[in-house]
């Protein structure tokens, strides 16, 4: 396979309208590689099926699978052939972390280390052209769903600004549940050179009430923090606004986190009822901090600013309330200590993994009984940012 070749290939993938990206990056690596088929797989809302596109294949489970491990590893798997088949190489559709699927491609021979390089660097570009494709057409979000999305799930999943990051200070990750009916839950983050804002929100009440409550919530911090508010005013206006508007009569509660990238120093406000814990070594220990009212309840409400520190190779778990309050079929509380204890296990895996991880075991702990109660779920690893880079600021 030739540079010019590969160029080709990624032109095409660049030059393809949005909805006819799928089709067009198929059939331009079937052409430049001879590959016997290329399959590329989404990932469903729930991050638990791969879901063929351009292909009569029904989606099927990743956890087990080649296609499955390079989704979860974010590294290249290549199966050798069984039974005199093909050589498939599985691999990872990325952008900064926010992981979108597989692009899977089977060979008639062992693919050399020029070829798996080719491939690697077109599923590069694939990755960003359909982070592109996704907001001009409706294609990729219909085959990502199994079922019908509600409309407060639908308001919900749009005000997201990915799913994971990954850079030189941290990996974030987070999940929503139940996938397909959340309604008033959200997360929340934006990146800087020198810090990262984070939240989460949890509207009151249920279905596209809770929904639109969240997103004007979310919409207010946005505006504040873009206008360059600290985290107390960016507090103060979405109370106003909530306020304003329903009198006291509807609120919601959120934890806003502001980190430092150069120092770990994280300012936060506790007003409602996320939690943190904190994961440092085998140590697991909640993150008090003093609890603030929820937004919305009072007109006059002042807010200050509390601080901690995160160390490099700290985890940091944000947990909403239908996580760490949910009760299963029998009433049974999921706990501190059960929490805790999954944390531990999932110690080993990167943030992206672990909230995979942890939202499958509050669905087993319900017996697979819907959520009662909406469930967030965000994952930070800290790597911090070297001396020798600090002194530079």
């Amino acid at each position: 396979m030739s540079e010019e070749q590969c160029s080709t290939t990624e032109r095409a993938i660049w030059e393809a309208q949005p909805h006819a990206l799928a089709g067009t990056a198929v059939a331009a690596i079937e052409q430049a590689y001879g590959a016997s088929s290329v399959q590329l797989l989404l990932a469903d809302y729930r991050l638990d099926f791969l879901i063929p596109l351009v292909s009569e294949r029904p989606a099927f489970r990743m956890d087990g699978t080649p296609a499955g491990r390079a989704f979860a590893a974010q590294e290249a798997v290549l199966r050798p052939p069984r039974e005199g088949k093909t050589w498939d190489i599985h691999l990872p559709l990325a952008v900064l972390g926010d992981r979108s699927g597989v692009l899977t491609v089977s060979l008639p021979d062992e693919p050399d280390a020029a070829t798996r390089q080719e491939l690697w660097d077109i599923a590069v570009v694939l990755s960003r052209a359909l982070k592109i494709a996704d907001a001009g057409t409706d294609f990729y979000r219909r085959a990502r769903r199994r079922s019908r999305l509600t409309l407060a799930a639908e308001i919900q999943w749009e005000l997201l600004p990915g799913r994971s990051r990954v850079c030189d200070e941290y990996h974030l990750a987070g999940q929503l549940e139940p996938a397909y009916s959340i309604w008033g839950d959200n997360f929340d983050w934006s990146a800087a050179a020198d810090h990262l804002n984070v939240s989460v929100t949890n509207g009151m009440g249920r279905g596209a009430e809770a929904a639109l409550l969240t997103e004007l919530t979310v919409s207010a911090l946005r505006n504040a923090r873009r206008s360059g508010a600290d985290l107390v005013d960016q507090a103060t206006l979405a109370n106003e606004t909530l306020y304003n508007l329903h009198h006291g009569q509807r609120h919601v509660s959120t934890l806003l986190l502001r980190f430092d990238l150069p120092t770990g120093h994280v300012a936060v406000i506790d007003a409602g009822s996320p939690k943190i814990f904190r994961m440092r070594g085998t140590s697991v220990e909640p993150v008090e901090m003093e609890a603030q009212l929820p937004l919305g309840m009072f007109e006059d409400t002042q807010y200050t600013e509390q601080e901690f520190t995160v160390e490099p190779g700290d985890r940091l778990v944000i947990f909403s309330d239908g996580f760490h309050a949910a009760a299963n079929p029998r009433g049974e509380t999921y706990g501190v200590s059960a929490l805790a204890a999954a944390l531990r296990q999932t110690r080993l895996q990167n943030p992206s993994e672990a909230v995979r991880t942890l939202t499958r075991g509050l669905l087993d702990y319900h017996g697979g009984a819907e959520l009662a109660d909406d469930a967030v779920v965000l994952c930070l690893d800290w790597t911090g940012r070297p001396e020798d880079d600090r002194s530079q600021q």
